[in-house]
């Protein structure tokens, strides 16, 4: 009697419109400081500056809605660069997520200087994130939610905003730069901010809606991801090229305190309670990019464990299916980066250092890729961006030493792990035979043996519980297969793998279940799964099963986890067809 072991697919249920406002909880925050940013360092100038950082974003944007193209399951650099060398791969991942831990760092101290808490700022951000990382120790259901509600509310603040400073008939102030080139050029490398979002957007494509003219077997998400990423792309070019006017009408002083300079904008534009409107929209939509943040870093973590790039203990779940040792990493290297680094300049060199590494590395791997569908003139402007973003990379590592040994000790103790992973595995096979459910696939009766006449009858549970042994002797008497399912739920935003073999505690259960089917001389196949959310692995197998009967057990999780995971009876009971009975045992 085998066991099928299934991998648990992500349905894609992201549209084009949640993608966007998920982006924007990047780009769209990137607004926040990389105006105040501006300012410090090049002063009345900035609109200069700003301008060619709107001309990086554009082509940094492009490239990306054709990364996506050629990527529709995941594209992100670990992906992309893996192709070429599981190491190349390894290091763009953690450049990745040394942007991760900065972006989580920056957000929330900027978040609380909009909130008008200068002094306080970094030990309120501290807080914030360790509260965040409990949060996401349930689970990271909230993930991006705060972005989607905050999207709207946060571009109407700032349409408001570019309005009044537009049309204030105010005297502006414009000067040319007045720097050689290397200067001004390491000016413009200092501004060079939230990229990352593109990445997030493209490792996203695996769960993003496929377009309509597009198969299951061949899925496309170009359309979408296109919609998503110029949407954004628009807002943040159009508006930060009139908040880079803008700045010519600021009064100098303003420039020496470059942190939340947005709402500094509008108390000098419109009026202190516009101000305090804007730090209070901004500021949270900052929060929620200090969310985001996490729960991408423990995903990217979560991932390099799966393919063994990483130890094993970074593939530990907690009891709530969160790996707990990649949100302890993801919540306390903010927290050393906040505390070691002070002020919003030497925060935005080791942000830029990760992400411009990562980005320079993905379009170089898509671009040498020959194996990808590329045109000649998309495979020389992807190649061309890449130079340029390696350009942008070097001037920050000569510039900013601090920057390079930050990326260089992550990358360096990232690459030791993998390599010592690497001669623990040695040459053994470790993979599993794992069938996909999902469209067209069916699940196959163990060889040797055929289904009963009395149905098929579905029970998930993680032991010999009560909803176990009541669909035992269910199943003893129709006569029926009972195919008991054993849903190993991760929380993660990322895609997960199946591996029976690690799984101890499955393991003893699927041997348990096997003797009591025995026993009573029941047809039984056991299921083991790895998913993200195992309500909707439970709906997708019954009606891939054709099951006559799905038998759960009552939850015994209190209020609180409920609320912050959702209860699974629940939302089967919402999402199973109408034809498959539900029977929940207490």
């Amino acid at each position: 009697m085998s066991e099928m072991v299934i991998s648990g697919t992500r349905p894609r249920n992201v549209g084009w419109l949640r993608a966007a406002a998920l982006l924007y909880g990047d780009w769209g925050t990137s607004k926040a400081y990389v105006i105040g940013l501006a300012v410090l360092l090049a002063g009345y100038a900035a609109p200069y500056y700003l301008a060619g950082i709107i001309g990086l974003t554009l082509l940094v944007g492009c490239n990306y809605v054709w990364v996506c193209k050629f990527f529709p399951e995941g594209g992100g650099v670990y992906h992309a660069a893996r192709r070429h060398s599981p190491r190349l791969g390894v290091v763009g991942a953690l450049l990745l997520f040394a942007g991760y831990v900065v972006t989580a760092a920056i957000s929330a101290y900027e978040a609380y200087n909009y909130f008008g808490l200068h002094e306080e700022a970094t030990r309120w951000a501290t807080l914030t994130i360790f509260g965040l990382g409990v949060m996401n120790a349930f689970g990271p259901r909230l993930a991006g939610s705060v972005a989607v509600y905050l999207a709207l509310p946060a571009v109407l603040v700032l349409l408001g905003l570019s309005g009044a400073g537009l049309f204030s008939g105010q005297e502006r102030i414009v000067q040319a730069p007045l720097q050689g080139t290397w200067e001004g050029w390491t000016i413009f490398t200092g501004m060079v901010l939230a990229l990352s979002g593109v990445e997030a957007v493209a490792n996203m494509t695996g769960v993003m809606k496929a377009d309509p003219d597009s198969s299951p077997d061949k899925p496309s998400v170009h359309h979408q991801a296109r919609k998503a990423i110029g949407l954004v792309m628009i807002e943040v070019c159009l508006i930060t090229a009139v908040l880079g006017l803008m700045i010519a009408g600021m009064p100098q002083e303003s420039f020496l305190h470059p942190e939340s300079f947005l709402r500094t904008m509008a108390n000098h534009y419109i009026s202190p309670t516009y101000g305090w409107v804007v730090g209070l929209v901004v500021g949270l939509l900052l929060l929620s990019a200090v969310n985001t943040a996490i729960v991408a870093s423990v995903a990217l973590l979560f991932s390099m464990a799966q393919d063994r790039d990483l130890p094993p203990v970074f593939r530990m779940l907690n009891r709530q299916g969160v790996p707990w040792v990649p949100l302890i990493v993801s919540v306390v290297l903010p927290v050393i980066v906040l505390e070691s680094t002070r002020g919003l300049e030497a925060l935005a060199s080791l942000y830029a250092i990760g992400v411009t590494g990562a980005i320079c590395l993905n379009l170089g791997s898509c671009g040498l890729d020959k194996t990808l569908a590329m045109r000649g003139w998309q495979r020389v402007v992807m190649m061309g961006t890449a130079l340029l973003m390696a350009a942008i990379w070097v001037t920050i590592a000569i510039n900013k030493p601090h920057a390079l040994l930050f990326a260089a000790i992550l990358a360096g103790v990232g690459l030791f792990l993998r390599e010592t992973v690497q001669r623990k595995v040695g040459e053994r096979d470790m993979e599993q035979e794992v069938l996909a459910v999902g469209s067209g696939t069916q699940v196959r009766q163990p060889e040797g043996e055929l289904a009963e006449d009395g149905g098929r009858i579905l029970v998930a549970a993680h032991g010999l519980t009560s909803s176990a042994k009541f669909a035992l002797q269910e199943a003893k008497l129709r006569g029926a297969r009972l195919y008991f399912l054993f849903v190993r739920e991760v929380q993660v935003a990322a895609e997960v793998v199946g591996r029976l073999s690690d799984d101890v505690k499955a393991l003893s259960v699927i041997n348990e279940i096997k003797q009591a089917a025995s026993a009573e001389k029941v047809a039984m196949t056991p299921v083991y799964c790895t998913a993200n959310k195992a309500s909707d692995m439970i709906v997708e197998l019954a009606a891939t099963l054709g099951a006559d009967l799905v038998v759960l057990g009552g939850t015994r999780r209190g209020v609180l986890v409920n609320l912050l995971r959702g209860d699974t009876v629940r939302e089967v009971s919402s999402q199973l067809p109408d034809e498959i009975p539900l029977l929940v045992v207490a």
